[in-house]
């Protein structure tokens, strides 16, 4: 049976130590669009891959690309009602912590506090771990973080990387290309470039989405500007 008879329980450890739901979780992350992030010596970036909608769906525009205050923003690879779900938990936590203290919230503990909440999914009867894994920016006293959340809870700061389909290859030429000397303009330009690794089709527009924060804030950049950055690259 191996770890089939506790493949249901999601408090249960199997014999060889692990939460299967945590690991379905994890598979639901890799299976999900590739998503990546990058900082730089001034600023961080994040992307990610946006499958386009039939043309028949009436559907509202939804972003993967969301910003959480003005200086910090998130993106993921998974499901995305679980990442709708907690984009609107960490933006509540962060208008709390300000209307608190009289200040934004730093990065480090918006992540600890989001992390907080998915781990708690995974201990908690009637509930399922989220099936998604997050990475957020943000930029607090002159410099850029940027953290990945998954869904057992835990979190790591990176410099750079890329979770969800093809994430492996994209950790590869992540290694091979960045530099801790990299400035926003090509940190953009290398994330485009680590999503195309493992890309089905043509980039346009329309299929991908990326946000930048620094000094000024964080922003989601426009299909035109988008646009612009995969005319500087093709």
């Amino acid at each position: 049976m191996g770890s089939e008879r506790y493949s249901f329980s999601l408090t249960t450890f199997s014999p060889t130590g692990k939460l299967v739901q945590i690991e379905y979780a994890l598979s639901a992350v890799t299976a999900g669009a590739a998503s990546v992030g990058i900082k730089a010596t001034n600023g961080v970036v994040l992307a990610t891959e946006k499958k386009q909608k039939s043309i028949l769906n009436d559907e509202h525009s939804t972003f993967k690309v969301e910003p959480i205050t003005q200086h910090i923003g998130m993106v993921y690879s998974g499901l995305g009602p679980d990442y709708r779900l907690l984009v609107k938990r960490a933006r509540k936590i962060a208008q709390k912590y300000e209307v608190r203290y009289g200040e934004p919230i730093p990065t480090t503990q918006l992540v600890q506090k989001v992390a907080y909440i998915m781990q708690e999914y995974t201990q908690s009867g009637g509930v399922r771990p989220f099936g998604v894994s997050l990475l957020i920016c943000g930029w607090d006293n002159d410099r850029g973080y940027l953290f990945q959340s998954d869904p057992s809870g835990a979190y790591y700061a990176w410099k750079a990387t890329a979770m969800g389909k093809n994430s492996v290859n994209g950790k590869t030429f992540l290694e091979k290309k960045y530099s801790e000397t990299v400035e926003l303009e090509d940190a953009v330009h290398t994330a485009i470039l680590t999503l195309k690794e493992g890309f089905e089709g043509q980039m346009t527009q329309d299929n991908i989405e990326i946000g930048i924060c620094d000094a000024k804030g964080f922003r989601r950049l426009t299909p035109g500007q988008v646009n612009d950055y995969l005319a500087n690259i093709s």
